[in-house]
């Protein structure tokens, strides 16, 4: 009998990377979190955006994710809403980003957040920082995008 398999449920993006860099390949990694943390993500309370992943002693760590507590968080538990969150990954997968990352211009930069068979997941991208002039293509892509866009609902329209 098979089994259907669901899509991962977005918790959170990071829409400032894909302006920021050029993503040449994505990982999965899990995240060790506290309860707090959990319940927290449930509710959306989580941004990404000034998020990076840095390796110490061959562990992956992310830095700048920021998970805001509930106010209903438990009185025992010192909520810090930028811990620094580690990273699960194989050891073969993490020599291998650690040897990209040596590499002059490559970052590993969180992606997005998402629920999968029950468990936080972070998708994590080797990317290259783009140019301003990248950065400048990108706005004017968009900005064509969205003049198409208005161009055929005003032509339905009609």
């Amino acid at each position: 009998m098979a089994t259907k398999k669901s899509l991962p449920a977005k918790i959170a993006d990071n829409k400032k990377a894909a302006f920021n860099y050029f993503f040449e390949e994505r990982f999965e990694a899990g995240m060790v979190l506290e309860g707090w943390e959990v319940k927290s993500l449930r509710e959306g309370k989580v941004q990404l955006t000034d998020g990076y992943v840095v390796i110490r002693n061959g562990e992956l760590f992310v830095i700048g994710c920021q998970i805001n507590p509930l106010h209903t968080a438990s009185s025992h538990v010192r909520p810090d809403s930028v811990r620094t969150k580690k990273l699960l990954m194989k050891k073969d997968e993490i020599k291998r980003l650690i040897g990209k990352v040596e590499r002059k211009g490559y970052t590993l930069v969180p992606i997005n957040l998402h629920w999968k068979n029950g468990k936080v997941k972070c998708e994590i991208a080797l990317a290259k920082g783009k140019a301003e002039h990248d950065k400048r293509d990108t706005i004017k892509d968009r900005e064509g995008k969205k003049e198409v866009e208005r161009a055929m609902k005003h032509k339905l329209r009609d």
